[in-house]
């Protein structure tokens, strides 16, 4: 049993036996390890979960490291989700993490087997892979939460929980909803989101990474897969926005709060 350490006797005494024997058995795989899934992905390790898979095709930049739990001087130019699984285990050395270094999209869904999960989390910031994500997910046997977008946000007090269609004030959450009428394809299902209606914007300007550890652009002999070693998410999105980890960290914290509370309920 992979949450039997003296190190889960607080979280132990709240919830009682039979519910960490369940947190013990329970899978969950979260897409995208960024801001939001790293935190997400850390909350649940430290509470017990003993299976969990974490799925990103991304290395770390330097500019990940505001707000990325395993992004540091150290781990610059790492696979995520290897970086990832390192500090994962240091937590808990017994418990089961796969990392999986994978753009989730149309293409690859098929790779996926969600129906073998007890979760999927979506952390993901393309719209349209997260669009792809959400429609497989909600037609799983899986439980499914969501995080919208958590850029350009300063005040946490705004961060709130609500289903789907009824997220209000949020620019990716009113683009999903567009895309999935535009296209006549709707989730199959209601799922919770967490998402804030703030909305600041950008007061500087973006930069160069400005080090030479940095793999961005990727680089033919960064690790990991060959054929990722290329692929550059900077360059490939529309806009690039600020963020700061304590916005972001509580996006991944309540969505890894939300996955607890079902399960032991």
């Amino acid at each position: 049993m992979s949450n039997n350490k003296p190190f889960f006797n607080r979280t132990r005494l709240l919830l009682g036996d039979e519910a960490m024997n369940r947190l013990d058995d329970i899978r969950v795989i979260i897409f995208g390890v960024g801001g939001v899934g790293s935190w997400c992905a850390e909350g649940l390790v430290r509470s017990g979960i003993g299976h969990l898979t974490i799925v990103d095709s991304d290395r770390v930049c330097i500019t990940n490291v505001n707000r990325q739990l395993m992004a540091t001087s150290e781990t610059i130019g790492m696979v995520k989700v290897e970086a990832l699984k390192q500090r994962l285990l240091q937590i808990n050395p017994s418990a089961e993490i796969v990392a999986v270094q994978k753009i989730y999209s149309e293409e690859t869904a098929p790779e996926f087997d969600l129906d073998s999960f007890d979760y999927v989390v979506d952390a993901i910031d393309s719209l349209k892979d997260k669009a792809s994500l959400i429609l497989n997910a909600t037609r799983s046997k899986a439980k499914f939460f969501s995080s919208m977008g958590a850029a350009l946000k300063l005040d946490p007090t705004t961060i709130k929980v609500a289903e789907f269609w009824n997220v209000k004030g949020c620019p990716l959450a009113r683009a999903l909803r567009q895309k999935f009428k535009r296209e006549k394809k709707y989730p199959a299902r209601k799922f919770k989101c967490v998402y804030s209606d703030e909305l600041l914007k950008n007061r500087g300007q973006a930069s160069s990474c400005g080090t030479d550890r940095c793999v961005c652009p990727k680089s033919e002999i960064a690790p990991g897969d060959p054929a990722l070693a290329n692929h550059e998410w900077c360059s490939s999105k529309a806009q690039i926005n600020g963020s700061l980890m304590h916005i972001t960290s509580i996006f991944g914290l309540t969505i890894s709060g939300l996955i607890l509370q079902d399960a032991v309920s």
